[in-house]
């Protein structure tokens, strides 16, 4: 009989993290298949133990994972195993199978109005700690009772900028505004054809909210916008907010160069100081894990796009989405033998 193939889920142990890779729904439908899933018990996952347990899934305890990139890889070679990455699962045009870039966009453009309306409401207090809310039903009807206090306070109409509308992070970003109430004709949604011409732009200087959800490749973006036209702008400058849902603040590619440090769930946001402060308060939202402010409509939204390419896991030794993810894998494993090669040149002529 042939070995059956199991599935580990990890407990994630980053400070708010709540999503999970697997729902009870999607290990469910892998135990039906004939595949073994354990997974590790979590206090905070958003699925309690309870129901993994209850759809057949084995549970184990918490804690057998280690960090160290080079260590972890290491062990799949020595062990006959493989280390397939999800973020590079991709289909036969080379785009993610699953991905939590809607989820993002939503989370994102969510934080960034309840920022703005923060500002106009508790102008010398930045935005408190948030925590995860139990669905998007939850979030929206807190963003509206904000933005219904705020809203009567400003001077103008809200203006959002959305770059990157046209991909999965920008759709989420532009829906979430939908769903908040803001009207159409407030959402300027950018993508290719208006980033074209190259940055900076002064159409975000002169709106109220920036919202980044660009793709961030290997070359080198113009940026969309700087410190010195901000400063420049003055008394003109609407710009309040601005979440870089891309977030990559130490990259040279990155497009959006008025910051340099990640922001958390427990200090959502940074102040930006610039030359000239006449205009309102500036402050960027960075955080690399915005979907787990809704955890389970994300993990529920990744897990069903990933559950097709799981249940081909017995044949992944033939099927294109796990092939290309095999090869990444022994690439990366050549790479690393190389580098420890030229280690031990180095360590021999010492």
């Amino acid at each position: 009989m042939a070995q059956r193939t199991t599935l580990h889920l990890r407990s994630e142990c980053k400070p708010l993290e709540y999503r999970s890779a697997l729902t009870p729904s999607a290990a469910k439908s892998l135990i039906e298949n004939g595949y073994v899933v354990n997974v590790e018990q979590s206090p905070a996952r958003i699925f309690r133990d309870e129901e993994f347990e209850a759809v057949g899934a084995t549970l184990v305890p918490e804690g057998s994972w280690q960090s160290g990139w080079q260590q972890v890889l290491r062990r799949f070679p020595r062990g006959g195993g493989t280390l397939y990455d999800l973020e590079f699962l991709t289909d036969p045009k080379g785009r993610r199978v699953a991905a939590f870039g809607s989820s993002a966009g939503y989370c994102g453009a969510a934080l960034a109005l309840l920022t703005w309306s923060h500002q106009l409401l508790h102008p010398s207090e930045p935005l408190p700690s948030v925590s995860a809310y139990p669905n998007e039903s939850a979030l929206i009807s807190t963003l509206k009772s904000s933005l219904s206090a705020a809203l009567p306070l400003a001077s103008q109409s809200l203006r959002i900028l959305i770059i990157g509308a046209l991909g999965r992070c920008g759709n989420g970003a532009v829906r979430l505004c939908q769903d908040a109430g803001i009207p159409d004709t407030d959402i300027i949604k950018w993508d290719l054809a208006e980033t074209a011409p190259g940055g900076p732009f002064q159409e975000i200087v002169e709106s109220d909210i920036f919202v980044n959800c660009v793709y961030l490749g290997n070359d080198p973006i113009p940026p969309f916008v700087t410190k010195e036209q901000l400063s420049k702008a003055a008394k003109s400058r609407r710009l309040s907010v601005v979440c870089d849902v891309s977030c990559d603040p130490t990259s040279p590619n990155n497009p959006v160069r008025i910051y340099n440090m990640w922001t958390s769930f427990s200090k959502p946001t940074v102040p930006i100081i610039l030359e000239n402060n006449e205009g309102p308060p500036l402050s960027v939202i960075a955080i690399d894990h915005l979907p787990s402010l809704l955890p389970r409509e994300a993990s529920e939204d990744f897990c069903r796009d990933l559950l097709p390419s799981l249940l081909l896991l017995d044949k992944r030794h033939e099927a294109p989405v796990w092939v290309g993810a095999e090869k990444l894998f022994r690439e990366k494993v050549k790479t690393l033998d190389e580098e420890e090669g030229r280690n031990e040149e180095v360590n021999g002529s010492a």
